[in-house]
């Protein structure tokens, strides 16, 4: 793809939830064909998101293409998800937002990325802004960073 187009930043809140908004706009993004390099229900955020929310990964995708805004989505995680307070909100948010490589073969894979990205830039990986959490791991891959 010349002129690739990304979902949302993970850090971009919606419900006070980080990475629901780019939940949304992978589901859409990938059943328009524009993105294929993207796996959302199954792992990464996406899973920890959907298991956070309780809810059905499949039934939410099919209302996400049936055309749902955002505060329709949203109104939808609040009545068929598990209940969640205000701060186990923020709390999910701050883990997700600041998740870092916890063991070995995940700082391989970050630094992998890393690797992948100063390639796709053609500069060396120390040019890159430094970065520690996942999710800047994104803003920088989609060139937010």
């Amino acid at each position: 793809m010349a002129n690739p187009q990304y979902p949302r930043s993970p850090k971009v809140l919606l419900g006070g939830v980080a990475h629901l908004g780019r939940f949304i706009d992978k589901i859409r993004l990938r059943n328009a064909g524009q993105i294929q390099d993207y796996n959302y229900m199954t792992v990464g955020f996406d899973k920890y998101l959907v298991d956070f929310l309780g809810i059905d990964a499949k039934a939410f995708e099919q209302l996400v293409l049936s055309g749902g805004t955002d505060e329709t989505l949203l109104a939808w995680v609040q009545a068929n998800g598990k209940p969640v307070t205000d701060a186990e909100i923020r709390l999910f948010s701050r883990n997700l937002l600041k998740a870092e490589p916890k063991d070995d073969e995940s700082r391989l894979r970050f630094q992998g990325r890393l690797q992948e990205i100063s390639t796709k830039r053609g500069v060396l990986v120390s040019a890159l802004p430094p970065v520690s959490t996942w999710a800047d791991v994104i803003e920088l891959d989609e060139g937010r960073m």
